[in-house]
Order: C-alpha cells, then sequence, then structure tokens
C-alpha cells in the first residue's frame, strides 16, 4: 500500500507542485491544508503517514503546526519546506520534531530522497 503523505502549505502553486512530485514517485496525497490549524485538524482525521509543512502560512505557522501534532502522535513523521533557509528556523523546526528540512526553490529529487529517508 502507498505511504500517504498531508501536504501543508498556503500557496496552492507549491501544493500542487508538491503533489505531482510525490503522486509521480508512488505515494498517496492523503489530503492539503492551506495553514498549520487546518494541517492538525487533518493530521487527527486522515493519520497520514508523513506531512510535508511549509512554515511561513496564516493561522497558525509551520512550527506551531509540529508543535501541535507532535502533541497527538509524538511519532509523527514531518518534514519542513520553506524558502526560508535561516539557520534559527530550520533549528526552531528540527527542534519542534520535524525530520528533515527543505529550503525552497526545491529540486524534485530532494523531495524524494527526504520523503524515503524519513519514511525508511
Amino acid at each position: 500500500m502507498a505511504k500517504r503523505i498531508l501536504i501543508v502549505d498556503d500557496a496552492a502553486f507549491m501544493r500542487m507542485m508538491l503533489k505531482d512530485i510525490i503522486t509521480k514517485n508512488g505515494y498517496e496525497v492523503a489530503g492539503e491544508a492551506e495553514n498549520g490549524a487546518k494541517a492538525v485538524e487533518m493530521y487527527k482525521e486522515l493519520k497520514p503517514d508523513l506531512v510535508m509543512m511549509d512554515i511561513t502560512m496564516p493561522e497558525m505557522d509551520g512550527i506551531q503546526a509540529v508543535r501541535e501534532i507532535k502533541k497527538i502522535d509524538p511519532q509523527a513523521k514531518i518534514i519542513m519546506c520553506s524558502a526560508m533557509g535561516q539557520q534559527a528556523m530550520v533549528i526552531e523546526s528540527i527542534q519542534a520534531g520535524a525530520r528533515d528540512f527543505i529550503v525552497k526553490p526545491f529540486q524534485a529529487e530532494r523531495i524524494v530522497e527526504a520523503i524515503k529517508k524519513v519514511l525508511g
């Protein structure tokens, strides 16, 4: 059975790009959320194998969403995706519980490599 991935990004274009990469590589898109608050709700509902999470979003940012999801499921697998490659953001994401960090604009290979690494 294909691993299910939840895509979280406020930009519809980014969600579309990620969805394309994910499905072309044999994974299933469990759902899409446009902000952290929605991501937390969808995580509870869908129980995906992995979450691809943007950092800068309205309502609830990605780092806050990671913390909330980790409260629900300490085993949650989350990969952060953000244009902001500032070291502080990367460190904060990892401390919050993210397993990997991808800087936008990303290469499809980098996404697939991160997914394989995190899902084992």
